[in-house]
């Protein structure tokens, strides 16, 4: 079952979206709100495998309250009335845009798709014991100016302090997002991600080779080409992740 919130400050247009959705077995609406606000409360609370969000709301657009979100972020379907957010929408990589009124047909092969990314998410999950840290089947949204991603977490290789900001790494984009390394660092399972440096977190799965550095440290290759310096004290520990 696909555990579902439906955001949208328009009373009538979240009704008609749930008279549509009675007739989908396989999905259950746990809660609804017209306030973003409140709707980041939702879902933390309920944790839903979905979201139907819309786009203009007041107080917060859609984009905003998802970069609210701590933490992985759900499946998201956009629903709207504006068409000229369609381009923005998908830059995130929403499941899909839908426009209003929403057709029946159209909301069929929303709901399929995110019936088989759900399906293979919660497999991955069986396979790797949750231990409420973020793992690479994880989706975290990303938000850099009027640039918006939905990533998941296998695509990112590298993330690199900048300040009080960190870069991060994934397929040709390089987002500069208002974190700290130090709290990615908690949310960011270790046993996919390791903490080179005190400026660079690397995705393992990522390493091309490992090689010897100066003053005992490491030189990590990523299969990207991109060099990180491991520091002489994580250097130990990696090695022994590793068996060097």
């Amino acid at each position: 079952m696909i555990r579902a919130i439906v955001i949208d400050d328009e009373r009538l247009a979240r009704q008609e979206l749930k008279n549509l959705l009675q007739s989908f077995d396989n999905i259950q609406i746990v809660a609804e709100s017209g306030k973003p606000e409140e709707a980041l409360d939702l879902i933390e609370r309920e944790n839903p495998d979905l979201i139907f969000l819309d786009i203009q709301m007041p107080g917060m657009t859609g984009f905003e309250l998802l970069d609210e979100l701590e933490g992985k972020a759900p499946e998201v379907i956009f629903v709207t009335a504006y068409d000229e957010y369609a381009l923005k929408a998908f830059e995130v990589n929403a499941l899909d845009y839908l426009m209003k009124p929403v057709e029946e047909s159209r909301l069929q092969e929303s709901i399929d798709k995110i019936a088989k990314r759900i399906e293979k998410k919660k497999s991955e999950e069986n396979v790797h014991v949750n231990d409420g840290k973020l793992e690479l089947h994880d989706q975290v949204f990303l938000k850099d100016g009027e640039k918006c991603w939905f990533v998941e977490l296998e695509k990112i290789r590298l993330f690199e302090s900048e300040g009080n900001y960190v870069r991060v790494y994934f397929d040709e984009s390089r987002p500069l997002i208002l974190k700290s390394l130090n709290a990615l660092t908690d949310r960011l399972s270790e046993k996919f991600f390791f903490r080179a440096s005190r400026k660079h977190i690397v995705n393992l799965r990522w390493i091309e080779k490992v090689e010897t550095w100066f003053n005992g440290g490491l030189l990590v290759i990523l299969k990207d080409g991109t060099k990180v310096e491991v520091s002489r004290r994580q250097s130990v520990k990696l090695k022994e992740m590793m068996a060097l």
